[in-house]
């Protein structure tokens, strides 16, 4: 007897996809003349949602609790205007409306609006400003949205559904200045001049104890890099307020986290103000750029000379301002994360400008270990290579290795947020960072975002410019007596996005190679998960707020045996 299963599930396949190519999704979004009077340019998104929490445009993520958004560039969009999504605008996770299984679904649309810069370059280019809220396309202030309402997708689709974006996200106001914590705005020529148009670097600086009483004090700097703040964080006067309700971490499995970071802010103000602590001025510093919620503080071909215009324009103002000693052996940066790639980076690009770098979990540090990635031998970066599977990279696990996401899924949801690198997360940014200019303005993309297949010549270009491995073995007849004693590395073992690997590679070339020898460290955490900056006694969600006390001791080694003769080691000492 013949077997005719293998025609029967064929066939039903084939009515299946059949049924599905029937629907014609339409959903027509405009924007009203009361939320803007003008065309605007921009990328407009749409936002279905099975989850009643909260607006969908708060939803939107790779994780398992990922919810679908749809994506499209406008040029010139008017008021009144409808702009029709169907079935051939990329979305994800479904990359299709037709895929969207029925259902009831919160919809929502929003337009994150662009900006035209001239560049110095001679191009231009069309991105969406920075307006105080740090590069946060669901939050950024002049940004046109709808409320969210409640619509039904049936098996033939939704058709001629109409999203009017009548509401637009308010002005950020500005922080205010205390006793302890300063704000400060200044104009960099040198990113006006590339940009085509006014360009401001901000900071929020932590005055010591005593400083308007010891008026003769001179003080060191601390750089604490990392994402956009709002404010200075984690400085607390009072106590944790008693009414405070209790609220659960997911992300540490932590409850009543809300707290405990009270707790710790206020332990640090305490520890401030304690007579045995050494007086310093601590900065964060607010550097956003079109492209993300910060520059990464390293000149480069997309976004301008942010490291230049922040060594040699913010920070002597800043050392001006606030009494700052203002010479390279009493400067110091650390940081996670993105700011633990700041502070390696900015000590490698400028070695004598600063004195030590604590770089926390940094991003990749040696690009052939970008996460999971090769960029140099591997050929694609979405698949591992194989004649006969496809079995997709992964991008972020837990602490026990299970996987939540994939590099595809990242750049993929990145692709419907923004084209030419212009979404604002986390791997666009590396390439407006890393990347050559391209002929139109943009970023070259290391990989084409659809596919995954990898553009040699852009790996070479960023092995030559921000492989800080590559750069410091190249480099270090050049840069070695320079940064001995510097270059300081933390990072779990089990980082949540694979950057450990890189480190591995980092510290290979440090302990072993490195002549004369760097007299740094590289330290693990056991087990431990991204953020994990060298406490091998404490858990990471109590160590992240611990970075402006916990490398004090070794910054102060580091100023003992490295300020050099007739340095001021004693008006900053006061009790």
């Amino acid at each position: 007897m013949k077997n005719y299963l293998p025609i029967f599930f064929c066939l039903v396949l084939f009515l299946n996809s059949c049924g599905k190519n029937q629907s014609a999704n339409s959903i027509l979004v405009s924007f009203s003349g009361n939320a803007n009077e003008s065309a605007v340019d921009g990328r407009l998104l749409l936002m279905l949602s099975t989850n009643d929490e909260k607006e969908p445009r708060f939803q939107i993520g790779t994780g398992l609790d990922a919810q679908l958004i749809f994506g499209m560039d406008v040029s010139g969009m008017q008021p009144g205007e409808e702009i029709i999504f169907d079935d051939s605008v990329f979305g994800f996770p479904y990359p299709s409306l037709n895929e969207v299984p029925p259902g009831e679904y919160n919809v929502q649309a929003l337009l994150h609006t662009y900006e035209t810069f001239n560049l110095s370059t001679g191009h231009t280019v069309k991105l969406p400003m920075d307006n105080g809220e740090g590069q946060q396309w669901n939050r950024s202030p002049g940004n046109l949205y709808s409320e969210p309402f409640k619509i039904t997708i049936k098996e033939n689709g939704v058709q001629n559904l109409h999203i009017s974006m009548d509401k637009v996200i308010p002005p950020i106001e500005e922080p205010v200045d205390t006793e302890w914590i300063k704000h400060i705005k200044i104009k960099s020529e040198k990113l006006s001049e590339f940009w085509g148009r006014d360009m401001y670097l901000g900071a929020h600086v932590l005055l010591p104890k005593g400083f308007e009483e010891h008026r003769e004090a001179k003080y060191p700097l601390m750089i604490f890099h990392g994402h956009f703040p709002n404010d200075f964080g984690g400085f607390r006067t009072i106590p944790p307020d008693p009414d405070t309700k209790p609220e659960y971490s997911a992300r540490f499995n932590v409850e009543g986290y809300n707290i405990i970071q009270q707790q710790e802010a206020y332990d640090f103000y305490k520890r401030w103000n304690e007579p045995d602590f050494p007086r310093f001025l601590i900065i964060e510093i607010q550097h956003p750029t079109p492209y993300y919620d910060d520059s990464y503080a390293v000149n480069s071909a997309s976004q301008g000379p942010y490291g230049d215009a922040i060594t040699h324009e913010l920070i002597p103002h800043i050392e001006k301002e606030f009494r700052g000693i203002g010479e390279g052996w009493s400067r110091f940066l650390y940081g996670g994360s993105t700011g633990g790639w700041e502070a390696l980076a900015v000590q490698v690009k400028y070695p004598e400008e600063y004195n030590g770098c604590f770089a926390a979990c940094p991003d990749p540090i040696d690009f052939r270990a970008y996460c999971l990635t090769d960029i140099y031998e591997d050929e694609n970066a979405y698949y591992y290579k194989s004649d006969h599977k496809e079995v997709e990279v992964p991008a972020h696990r837990d602490y026990l290795g299970h996987i939540q996401s994939t590099v595809r899924e990242n750049n993929h949801l990145e692709l419907v947020l923004g084209t030419k690198s212009r979404s604002g997360q986390q791997w666009d940014i590396w390439e407006a960072t890393y990347s050559p200019q391209g002929e139109d303005g943009y970023p070259e993309r290391l990989w084409d975002k659809m596919t995954g297949e990898i553009n040699p010549e852009v790996a070479k270009y960023w092995q030559d410019n921000f492989d800080l491995r590559h750069i410091l073995e190249r480099d270090w007849d050049k840069l070695g007596e320079n940064l001995k004693g510097k270059i300081h590395i933390y990072c779990g073992d089990m980082d949540n996005y694979y950057l450990n690997n890189a480190v591995y590679l980092m510290e290979d070339f440090l302990e072993n190679t490195t002549d004369p020898y760097y007299e740094g460290e590289v330290l693990y955490g056991d087990r431990a998960e991204h953020c994990w900056n060298g406490d091998p006694e404490l858990p990471n969600h109590i160590t992240r707020m611990r970075y402006n006390t916990m490398y004090v001791p070794k910054i102060m080694q580091r100023i003992e045996k490295s300020a050099p003769e007739g340095a001021d080691l004693t008006s900053w000492r006061y009790k």
